[in-house]
């Protein structure tokens, strides 16, 4: 009796510590799955204005009057938030509260314009509906052209002196915000900053000459 007991309590052992080291291995899968799949930011597409170059200039009227000027020096010193996005496209209105929510707390260096192109009755529904008044929206199928924008929603950072300082793909708070990240890292994007934190450190010695 003494003996089975004493078996019963070793196999006990035996199947906790197994378990342990389970939940350890479990635990460190997860955290090499959360490294590799972590926010990457905005998705840059091939094609239009790259980062770095000087945006195009575009004086366009925007919907509710006034003329919206894009590209060149800012005289308000101001970085410019170009945001692209369709009546039809419903991950874009999703993103409208956190837009305008960026607007707000970047007031003071930020300015946002929306651009889109399309039936115009549509656009000025989609104004009334999601309450962009305080946002100018220009329609103009060249400015999507010029950014090679294909997806939506799509937006570009511009800074003040005019130069591109960031674009991509973005359908979440993290993607935006990874725009002015990029910027602040001096990258393109967030995606290449990662891939610059991860590459192995190479003693000059060993580095080869091309």
């Amino acid at each position: 009796m003494i003996v089975a007991l004493s078996i019963a309590v070793v196999v006990q052992w035996i199947l906790l510590l197994a378990l342990c080291t389970g939940v350890l291995l479990l635990f460190r899968q997860v955290g090499q799955l959360h490294e590799r799949l972590g926010p990457v930011g905005a998705l840059t597409l091939p094609g239009g204005i790259a980062v770095g170059d000087r945006a195009p200039r575009f004086e366009l009227e925007a919907l509710g009057g006034g003329t919206v000027t894009l590209g060149g020096q800012d005289d308000s010193r101001r970085d410019t938030l170009l945001f692209f996005l369709s009546p039809r496209c419903s991950m874009c209105k999703s993103l409208i509260p956190i837009v305008k929510s960026i607007a707000r707390e970047e007031s003071a260096s930020l300015r946002v314009v929306l651009a889109s192109d399309g039936d115009e009755d549509l656009q000025r529904a989609m104004i009334v509906d999601e309450r962009l008044d305080a946002f100018p929206l220009v329609l103009s199928t060249d400015l999507g052209m010029a950014y090679a924008v294909s997806k939506l929603p799509y937006a570009v950072l511009i800074t003040a002196n005019g130069d591109v300082a960031a674009k991509g793909l973005v359908n979440n708070r993290e993607h935006l915000e990874s725009l002015f990240e990029a910027r602040r890292h001096g990258v393109a994007s967030l995606q290449q900053y990662l891939e610059k934190a991860r590459k192995p450190f190479v003693p000059a010695q060993q580095r080869t000459v091309a």
